[in-house]
């Protein structure tokens, strides 16, 4: 009986781990071109002190028939003219409790200098995050996958 116990309470933490690292997006992402479906650059996710977490470019993945741009050109300040590797493209997300999702953040284009409102969610695995982009409403937007690498 004892060995039941021992067994369930195991199963039981480990999959309380599992599931607290199903909702963690800090790390580095592959950035997945929603268009090409090619590579497009790594990201590097972390949680600020006041609980929102802020995506930054660490590099910029080369692609076939495409020279990247080095800076942001048509960006407002204080981005105008930033070098686009090392630029804070994703500020302000917020986890929701009890889910995989987070909300309420921002993401800045750095090709077009536009800034939309952001949503993410985690797949179940914690290896395949979903970018959502979009003005206003969330059903005027696209979409991204990003791929977590371990």
């Amino acid at each position: 009986m004892k060995k039941i116990i021992s067994l369930g309470i195991l199963v039981g933490l480990f999959s309380a781990t599992s599931i607290s690292f199903a909702q963690d997006i800090v790390g580095t992402w592959q950035q997945i071109d929603d268009k090409s479906g090619s590579p497009k650059a790594i990201i590097q996710i972390r949680k600020e002190s006041n609980n929102t977490y802020t995506g930054k470019i660490t590099k910029i993945t080369p692609r076939p028939g495409y020279t990247p741009r080095e800076r942001c050109n048509n960006c407002p300040a204080p981005y105008t003219n930033q070098p686009i590797l090392g630029m804070e493209i994703i500020k302000g997300l917020k986890y929701v409790e009890g889910t995989n999702n987070y909300e309420k953040g921002r993401v800045i284009d750095p090709l077009s200098g536009k800034f939309y409102d952001a949503k993410m969610k985690l797949s179940a695995t914690g290896k395949r995050l979903s970018l959502r982009a979009y003005l206003g409403v969330s059903a005027l937007g696209r979409n991204q996958t990003w791929l977590r690498i371990e």
